[in-house]
């Protein structure tokens, strides 16, 4: 394996410039910016194809595209979601620079669900990718109202959420710790609010989704299994907009308009659950539930500035916290939990002509997570946390036709605190040490080229180099690992000094060949380094989970994915569907030894509780989506194993991964009834989780003893669900039809000239909807946790105990009342 790989490394280090020195020059270029017509907001991912051609691409993150095209007459087709076809015929005698603004759509039977060219599931070199617009996304059944970007991502084939309740999401085998989620570039360490049955994205902020799966970009790494990249919107430079909704349990308000008109613009947007308000009143003065609560909240903004023809700048931000809450007087017994992400982000975008731009980008991302608790005179915190500054400089190159060349380089600086603990009795300080920071270099370059070497085939071919370096200050404890575990010394590190390095090369290589027009096969090869981990003591995804980076233990996790496809388009492209297998390898995968403690690591490097071994993975992936029509939607079948072997755990034997699922299935569908109303369902099934029971248990010496099976041996009964939703939509014409006569009338009354009786522009463009929704219609009880309860006495020889099992949620309708204008 390790010859194949050096092999390939070579290979590609020899095609990259064969593919960027290629002799195919164009004579002239067309370029330019897509954006929304009415807002000025730029069309991510919009599709611009030459009619007739295999020529196309798509827009970047500023709206901006590039064709390279010899001298003709061409037909120019763009496609966006939810916005309708714009064909446009240019002659191109030049280098022509052509923007488009893009028109919305009013029915709703028109619009696509991804937004991609019609035949960019057959064309493109992508493989285990999905972008999803959020047009899309608020069709799909909400949990009490609020559409959520992270459920929708767990319906596709290959991602797979752990249950109720969890907060992470797993892809094709690797844990929750592997994807790498941006937020407009910045990374962000926990995605999710309520313990993961909502997601920190708020669905009024988010502009476009892309979620890669398998065969990554070379821009992208640190991650072994997928990337979750999330553009927030960028607010119009038009008008003023606001929009939001009010639903049982939570409230969202988002305001856009320009600075300065077509300049500059500001997007807000902000929520905020209440449930700690609905339910403190129907406590006592002075009780438990008075005193108590939960709650989260969020806010978003950004803004953008149009500097001048070739300058963009773009400052946006992130601010969002849970806080749960709990006092009880009596027993002067007080408990505050809280977590929460900050993100910051500055990007210049400047364009030196219609064939390089460039984006560069300042970042702040920090998560905190804090656990206090109090009884009477004692108290006792942890707390731990991970911030990163970091700097990205991105190249986009377009030479020529057949290529699509970026290139750049990333850096960020890691401060992290894994668990610390701090301690008191009244005025009495306890010595738990001091609170830890691990501090590291984190720097990638990386070039990748999409090239068109035939007009059957196509590669995309990256290569990225990573290193990583921890410095001090550092003070690495020794313990007695033979014996008792314990610090028996210890070497200190000074600040800036050197503990650890590592580095490496991390190749990327996709392909397509066409059959036909129709359909097309695909493969991919991805190889990753990830140098931050995430450490979990529990078989739950958590808040409290400890971000931990590489040391002279921890050694960089390494991943292989080999994956190849099927994908074949039905009826001129109205139905999409695909077959892909995978095969994973991962090297270097943490887990905390058995018997571990958070308190160990008081005093202690976190690392010296851990142990290493490896994993893999493999499965197949089937998918069938209906594009178009009054009914639309798709279902997902993916199969899967995904097992792990640790020398010091399971006594060496290989077992499940608790996160592998044997069946996952899962259908969204959506159905124009009509003008007014749309329904939508989704049901998913899969394989129960893996856990770990007692098989047998024994008194020795009047000692109550457990005796635990193998490990993950045991499968939880298995998890399925159905949710509905019904849309209404306010008929506008009605609405502001009467709203006139209104006010037609009262100007009457009053002896008013009624022909100058006229509506104020913001109530010209009000809509409104209402959402009914069921979660868990037929309220199946998912198991959350299995717990083992005794029952009779060892005395009267009825001593038994009894497997249980504890669920979150039952059925749950809910209304939401939205609103735009």
């Amino acid at each position: 394996m390790k010859t194949g790989r050096k092999l390939l490394h070579a290979c590609l280090l020899c095609l990259l410039p064969a593919l960027l020195t290629a002799q195919d020059k164009p004579k002239y270029t067309l370029s330019g910016y897509i954006k929304d017509a009415a807002t000025n907001e730029a069309s991510i991912g919009a599709s611009v194809g030459v009619k007739g051609t295999t020529i196309g691409t798509v827009s970047d993150v500023n709206g901006f595209y590039s064709l390279s095209l010899e001298e003709g007459t061409y037909t120019i087709v763009i496609n966006y979601v939810g916005f309708g076809v714009i064909e446009k015929q240019v002659e191109i005698t030049k280098n022509t620079v052509l923007n488009f603004g893009m028109k919305a759509k009013t029915q709703l039977k028109t619009v696509k669900i991804l937004a991609d060219r019609p035949d960019h599931n057959v064309s493109s070199t992508e493989m285990g990718t999905v972008r999803l617009d959020m047009s899309e996304i608020e069709k799909i059944p909400a949990f009490m109202g609020e559409v959520d970007v992270l459920k929708t991502v767990q319906l596709l084939p290959g991602v797979t959420s752990a249950g109720d309740g969890n907060a992470g999401f797993y892809v094709r085998g690797g844990g929750p710790d592997q994807n790498l989620i941006l937020m407009d570039g910045a990374t962000v360490y926990n995605a999710a609010h309520l313990l993961g049955f909502f997601s920190v994205f708020n669905g009024n902020a988010v502009g476009n989704m892309k979620l890669y799966k398998g065969g990554m970009p070379a821009k992208f790494g640190g991650r072994l299994a997928s990337v979750l990249d999330i553009t927030m919107k960028d607010g119009s430079t038009k008008d003023f907009h606001a929009n939001g909704g009010i639903g049982l349990i939570a409230s969202r308000l988002t305001v856009e308009g320009p600075i300065k008109k077509d300049t500059s613009s500001f997007i807000v947007s902000a929520r905020r659950t209440y449930i700690d308000a609905l339910v403190r009143p129907f406590g006592k003065e002075g009780s438990t539930l008075r005193n108590s609560g939960y709650y989260f909240y969020d806010v978003n903004g950004k803004g953008k500035f149009i500097l001048s023809k070739k300058d963009r700048l773009f400052v946006s931000g992130y601010y969002g916290k849970d806080l749960f809450l709990f006092k009880d007087n009596e027993a002067e017994f007080n408990i505050e939990n809280s977590w929460g992400n900050g993100l910051g982000v500055i990007r210049w975008n400047h364009m030196f002509s219609d064939k390089l731009t460039l984006n560069t980008s300042a970042i702040l991302s920090d998560y905190k997570f804090s656990f206090d608790v109090e009884q009477t005179s004692l108290r006792f915190k942890l707390f731990s946390g991970i911030q990163d500054w970091s700097g990205k400089v991105a190249f986009s190159y377009f030479p020529t036709i057949r290529h699509d060349v970026n290139f750049g380089a990333d850096y960020t600086y890691h401060i992290v605190s894994p668990i610390s603990a701090a301690a008191s009795s009244g005025d009495v300080e306890f010595d738990l040490g001091e609170a830890v920071k691990n501090n590291s270099h984190e720097m990638a370059i990386y070039l990748s080229d999409d090239y068109e070497v035939t007009p059957k085939l196509n590669i995309h071919a990256g290569l990225r180099y990573s290193y990583f370096m921890q410095v001090g200050p550092f003070t690495r404890f020794i313990t007695d690992s033979i014996n008792t575990g314990q610090v028996i010394d210890s070497v200190a590190y000074g600040a800036g000094d050197v503990v650890q390095d590592y580095g490496g090369l991390e190749p990327r290589f996709n392909m397509r060949y066409s059959l036909n027009d129709k359909s097309s096969i695909k493969a991919a090869y991805t190889y990753n380094l990830q140098y931050i981990h995430l450490a979990s003591l529990s078989s739950l995804s958590l808040p409290s989970d400890t971000w931990t980076p590489s040391s002279e233990l921890v050694k960089p996790q390494k991943g292989s994915q080999y994956s190849v496809g099927y994908f074949r388009n039905f009826k001129d492209n109205a139905y999409e569907s695909s077959i892909e297998v995978y095969y994973k390898e991962m090297k270097n995968q943490i887990e905390y030894k058995e018997g571990t403690l958070p308190s160990d690591d008081v005093k202690n490097n976190a690392d010296n509780q851990f142990t290493f071994g490896r994993g893999w993975a493999y499965g197949a992936e089937f998918f069938f989506k209906k594009r178009f029509g009054k009914l639309n939607g798709w279902v997902g079948y993916t199969l899967s194993y995904t097992k792990r072997q640790f020398d010091e755990v399971n006594l060496g034997r290989e077992y499940f991964a608790k996160y592998d699922r044997r069946h996952d299935v899962s259908l969204a569908a959506n159905y124009e009834l009509s003008d007014h109303w749309t329904l939508s369902a989704v049901w998913v099934y899969g394989t129960g989780n893996a856990i770990t029971v007692p098989v047998a248990y024994y008194f020795i010496d009047g000692n109550f003893v457990t005796e635990y099976g193998a490990r993950n041996d045991f499968r939880m009964p298995a998890y399925h669900r159905l949710d509905i939703s019904a849309t209404y939509k306010v008929d506008r014409t009605e609405s502001l039809a009467k709203r006139l006569e209104k006010k037609t009338k009262r100007y009457k009354k009053k002896g008013k000239d009624t022909n100058n009786v006229a509506l104020k522009d913001w109530y010209k463009n009000y809509e409104s909807s209402w959402n009914f929704s069921v979660y868990n219609v037929y309220n199946r009880h998912n198991p959350y946790i299995v717990y083992f309860a005794s029952e009779g006495s060892v005395a009267t020889n009825d001593y038994a105990i009894q497997a249980k099992q504890m669920y979150l949620f039952p059925i749950l309708p809910s209304v939401t009342w939205n609103f735009k204008f």
